[in-house]
């Protein structure tokens, strides 16, 4: 075995000086990205998919070019909720994103699919792969703000994610329950060990209003979230409530339409960034 020279760039070796950003790739040569957010869950089934919709579109209200890398290989949702039955196209400089009706870029598995119910069967390295194949060889054009949907859990793709994506900021979302709390722990721990900064925390379907008198009600109990992000000295970015009618919206592929301001402190805090 060679002596370790300490240079990376050339060495498949692992050893005790070999640094994260020596796994860093570098998007297309005709992408223009100014900044990268991955919204990050615990677990799955918190609605860190909705969060990222509803990212994308404030920011495109702004008049921002705004644009999300759905990572969620085995459980895509980023098309149907903007409404994009559309394949991805490709020429000879690369692949190009789906645009939806409101200007955001959008690249999935699902756009490059014959049909969006098709299941992705593969291990975890070749998902892996095809995310940062989403980051290389997919054209980015002038893009102000980049949401990263991540699939849930601190596996191979999140891995992939934090060592290979310039990343400005982690956003994870969590519900109220006590072990979802428990489990976005691991999801904070593990950007602090690869040290990616935490922008806050979000809880998502953290209360229900009651359209007969407006009164909050804690479906699912008062939440946590809020004080796991005190034990972690981060911002907690506020409440999510569960909205039929955002569901709805999701649902029918009209996430650009939705009404609420749950956001607008994440946003501003992305825009200032």
């Amino acid at each position: 075995m060679s002596e370790c020279t300490h240079d990376c760039s050339s060495c498949s070796s692992e050893c005790a000086d070999r640094k994260p950003e020596s796994f860093r790739k570098e998007p297309h040569p005709m992408s223009k990205i100014k900044k990268v957010f991955a919204v990050v869950s615990g677990k799955g089934g918190v609605g860190k998919s909705m969060v990222t919709g509803q990212l994308a579109v404030l920011l495109s209200r702004r008049g921002y070019k705004a644009a999300v890398l759905d990572a969620d290989i085995t459980g895509p949702s980023i098309p149907k909720m903007f409404g994009i039955n559309e394949s991805a196209t490709s020429s000879e400089l690369g692949l190009h994103p789906v645009r939806s009706g409101g200007g955001i870029d959008i690249m999935s598995i699902n756009l490059l699919l014959p049909n969006e119910t098709d299941p992705v069967i593969w291990r975890g390295p070749v998902i892996a792969g095809v995310v940062t194949q989403f980051w290389t060889d997919v054209i980015w054009e002038n893009v102000d703000f980049m949401f990263i949907d991540m699939p849930p859990g601190t596996g191979d793709v999140p891995l992939t994610i934090f060592q290979s994506i310039p990343l400005d900021g982690v956003i994870i979302v969590a519900s109220p329950q006590e072990l979802v709390s428990m489990v976005v722990e691991k999801a904070v721990k593990m950007a602090e060990m690869l040290s990616v900064p935490v922008l806050g925390l979000i809880e998502n379907m953290s209360y229900y209003v009651c359209p007969d008198c407006g009164k909050k009600l804690y479906i699912f109990g008062e939440g946590k979230t809020e004080a796991a992000a005190k034990r972690h000295g981060l911002r907690f970015l506020g409440s999510v409530p569960i909205d039929s009618a955002l569901a709805d919206k999701a649902d029918k592929g009209e996430i650009e339409s939705f009404q609420g301001d749950w956001l607008t402190p994440t946003v501003d805090l992305i825009e200032k960034s």
